[in-house]
């Protein structure tokens, strides 16, 4: 009788630390999941952000259709006009900062500081774009085409 009552206080006892240590992992999970929040920017984004703002239509029309981004440059890169008036120059700015300023928020306690746009046409600096703090941390990304023989390249950069 001594016997079994002896086995039922280890496996009492046994039980208690299996439910104590369940509860700390537990706590421990929970606080790993709740503090999950990203702190730094993928080079990917930033490649996948340039990719998809070029193919991004702008209110910019010639005679047959509204303009990408892309487009755009180029014929803010000649000097031309759009259809419904403005510079295709004054276009890509405004189209451009809404983008960036809706994909890349930077108010608060935001992990992104800052960024820097810039738009090289065959070497030249044709646009730059900055807003926040550009901090020594950064993910940037280059991305580069041509049309007609010109070159125009893109380079962004997301500070945190």
């Amino acid at each position: 009788m001594i016997n079994t009552k002896k086995g039922q206080e280890e496996m009492m006892g046994f039980g208690l630390i299996i439910i104590l240590v369940s509860v700390i992992l537990l706590v421990f999970l929970g606080l790993t999941l709740s503090v999950s929040q990203k702190d730094t920017v993928e080079s990917y984004e930033v490649e996948s952000f340039i990719q998809a703002s070029l193919q991004y239509t702008t209110t910019c029309k010639d005679y047959l259709e509204y303009l990408s981004v892309q487009k755009l440059i180029f014929d803010c890169k000649n000097g031309r006009m759009c259809v419904e008036g403005g510079s295709a120059c004054e276009v890509l700015e405004k189209t451009l900062s809404g983008i960036i300023e809706e994909s890349w928020k930077i108010e608060g306690d935001r992990p992104i500081k800052g960024y820097n746009l810039r738009i090289y046409s065959d070497g030249t600096e044709m646009f730059v774009l900055n807003k926040g703090n550009l901090t020594g941390n950064s993910k940037g990304a280059m991305q580069d085409f041509s049309r007609g023989g010109s070159l125009i390249e893109i380079y962004f950069s997301a500070y945190y």
